[in-house]
């Protein structure tokens, strides 16, 4: 890699070989900086002439490449000096005007390009400027890339210098997915506050737990103050109740100096009910496909080259502008693609793109009720290259074991096997029939690597849907929350926590809003009690509108400290300390591991090594609700115990179980509990 200096736009000449990568510094200081320079990025062609083109700054100017290959940078750019760049995508439109409604109220004309992408550079615009664009003269609509909705998703957009904020993660390199430990939290609950700015002073805890990674559910600007996030209308703006960008920014940079990354849900399949108006500016979404949420996003039809950007844009955005780590894609079963090359597989190309030219590795996590290992094999072999996903069998499989319930989708599920069969290779349907679904489900994922699995025995979704929001602590026994954290935290994936799950957080995480339309509301309502139906619960379910739902959702973070709470948050501790310390549990890996079962006793044994004779754990699963005597079948050698759920220590009822084992021993174990056993040598 070789550089040198210029201004922007200047031809300069260079003496290389074809093809060789150079970087390009200059001193240009209204874009982000690097070292004091802006780092550029180019290819020779051989020729000698060269013009340089910016690589950092946020989205680079339309450049047509390979078939249905274009970037185009949208939004209000900022370029520094009261100059701001606006770009609206509205191709069937014959006017779109830029409305400045402050501080001073103009009209400004835009041009169209050939791709329906209408354009203007203007002065005399500062950060916090607020406007709309008029639409044939006749309606004013929010920017559909707004970087800021501080007056909600009907007011108007406003401008934002992101490169104001003074970053201090400049070492910061990422994790890989293998160390990651994932804690899910949602922003307006997790703290009284309900902003992000919140959550920094609990950071510490988190990371005394062993959590080195915290997934935030979707940001983006929804209607009112509460929401999942999950109705969010403008993909590039942070809520303003949760403290807008630079709250989300000062979150960010705070976990990276800790040593810890940030997960950012996001949501490519729909986009909200309330203050959608992309409909007004162009074919983004097509009636040719049905989500539950309404008609699916325009990924395949006509136009669809620039609704990919639009999101391909918004991918990166987050990744260049907010430093974010990764993004967990919200239910890619609701993003219908049938072109040769789909919206994902082109997604997942421009982000490992922008990962090796920053020199950072971030990351693409689905969530897919699909059972289709093709979303995360690479794409040299059939697959769209996503990196990891959910892993819904996993926490299916888990949940029926510990519950006992067996109605809705979880009819598919509830013996020792099927759980065996997750471990062991990831998905539980892999072609078989699925009674819930009526049909043969999924492929197999046995080729594909462990550290390509998030598993979880709880999240929002598993606890929030349903009617009742009731958390795992309100459903089994505290042993069996020990349990349930030893199956997660001792697999071979990568763990998922769910905020308070760590101490059994009793509050249950209901579903809220806060719309501010009657007849919305009340479909909302009413939708929710469909969702149920499936299932046999009775009752209703609480108002998603009351401010009271919400309310009963916030976690109660100082019971942490107490009783069983307190015992559950330090088992949590030293299941993590030991997942870190023992490399036949660091090593995600399904190939050297062995999971068996006794169905009728409800056990599983699983075995996991690392150089067999240097890092070799047993661990012992006992589901029944009684205490269960067994032979233990091991290789030979010493095989001592290292924890223990049973123990008093744990407020356990006491172990039954002997310090030492070797094959062929019976042994006892406690109802609903777990042991692990590691191997310290040949006998």
């Amino acid at each position: 890699m070789s550089f040198l200096r210029a201004k922007e736009n200047e031809i300069v000449t260079v003496h290389c070989s074809p093809k060789k990568a150079f970087q390009v510094l200059t001193d240009n200081g209204e874009l982000i900086t690097v070292n004091g320079y802006l780092k550029y990025t180019s290819v020779c062609d051989g020729q000698g002439t060269m013009r340089i083109i910016p690589r950092i700054p946020p989205h680079p100017p339309l450049e047509k490449g390979g078939v249905g290959d274009f970037q185009m940078r949208i939004g209000a750019h900022y370029l520094g000096n009261g100059r701001c760049e606006f770009t609206a995508w509205a191709p069937l439109l014959k006017e779109v005007k830029l409305k400045i409604v402050s501080p001073r109220e103009r009209l400004v004309s835009l041009s169209r390009d050939e791709r329906g992408y209408w354009k203007t550079r203007v002065e005399d615009v500062l950060p916090g400027t607020r406007y709309f664009y008029r639409l044939e003269g006749e309606r004013d609509r929010p920017d559909p890339a707004s970087y800021f909705q501080s007056e909600g998703v009907h007011g108007p957009s406003q401008v934002v210098d992101h490169h104001s904020f003074h970053w201090g993660d400049d070492i910061w390199r990422g994790l890989d997915l293998s160390e990651m430990i994932i804690y899910e939290l949602h922003v307006g609950a997790f703290t009284p506050e309900g902003t992000f700015e919140a959550v920094i002073p609990r950071l510490d805890e988190l990371k005394d737990l062993g959590v080195n990674a915290i997934e935030i559910m979707p940001v983006a600007q929804f209607p009112g103050e509460r929401n999942w996030g999950y109705d969010g209308v403008y993909p590039f703006a942070v809520q303003d109740s949760y403290g807008g960008p630079d709250g989300l920014k000062k979150l960010v940079n705070a976990c990276h100096k800790k040593g810890m990354a940030v997960i950012l849900d996001v949501v490519y399949n729909h986009l909200g009910p309330e203050g959608n108006y992309l409909w007004d500016y162009g074919p983004y979404f097509t009636d040719r496909y049905k989500t539950p949420w309404g008609q699916a996003i325009n990924f395949d039809g006509a136009y669809s080259d620039e609704v990919k950007n639009y999101f391909i844009e918004n991918a990166l955005y987050w990744f260049q502008v907010y430093h974010i780590d990764a993004l967990r894609l919200d239910a890619i079963h609701g993003i219908f693609d049938m072109s040769a090359r789909p919206f994902l597989q082109e997604l997942a190309e421009r982000v490992e793109e922008f990962s090796n030219q920053e020199r950072r590795k971030v990351y693409l996590i689905a969530e897919s009720d699909l059972n289709d290992s093709r979303v995360i094999r690479p794409r040299e072999v059939g697959g769209y290259g996503i990196n990891a996903q959910w892993c819904d069998d996993f926490h299916h499989a888990l949940h029926v074991l510990l519950t006992g319930e067996d109605q809705g989708y979880y009819v598919d599920f509830g013996q020792i096997d099927h759980l065996i069969k997750s471990i062991r290779e990831g998905f539980i349907y892999s072609g078989q029939y699925s009674c819930y679904r009526r049909r043969s489900h999924g492929n197999s994922a046995k080729e594909r690597p462990a550290n390509q699995f998030v598993v979880f025995a709880q999240n929002h979704d598993q606890v929030g849907n349903r009617m009742l929001g009731d958390r795992l602590s309100s459903l089994v026994s505290f042993e069996a929350l020990k349990l349930a954290s030893g199956v997660i935290l001792l697999s071979p994936y990568i763990p998922l926590l769910f905020m308070g799950e760590e101490y059994g957080e009793e509050a249950p995480f209901l579903y809220f809003v806060s719309h501010s339309d009657a007849d919305l509301i009340e479909a909302v309502r009413e939708g929710r009690k469909e969702e149920f139906n499936a299932f046999s619960w009775k009752g209703e379910p609480p108002d998603p509108q009351s401010g009271e739902t919400f309310l009963k959702a916030k976690i109660n973070w100082g019971s942490r400290d107490e009783g069983n709470h307190n015992v559950l948050l330090k088992f949590y501790q030293d299941l993590i300390r030991l997942r870190r310390e023992i490399p036949a549990l660091s090593a995600l890996d399904k190939d050297n591991l062995d999971a068996w079962g006794l169905e009728e006793q409800e056990v599983l044994f699983m075995r996991r090594w690392k150089d067999a004779e240097k890092s070799h754990v047993f661990c012992i699963f006992n589901f029944n609700k009684a205490d269960i005597a067994i032979t233990v079948s091991l290789p030979a050698g010493k095989w001592q115990k290292v924890l223990d759920s049973s123990d008093r220590v744990w407020h356990g009822p006491g172990t039954l179980l002997p310090q030492a084992i070797a094959s062929g021993d019976k042994i006892t174990l406690r109802a609903q509990g777990l042991v692990m056993y590691i191997k310290k040598g040949i006998a």
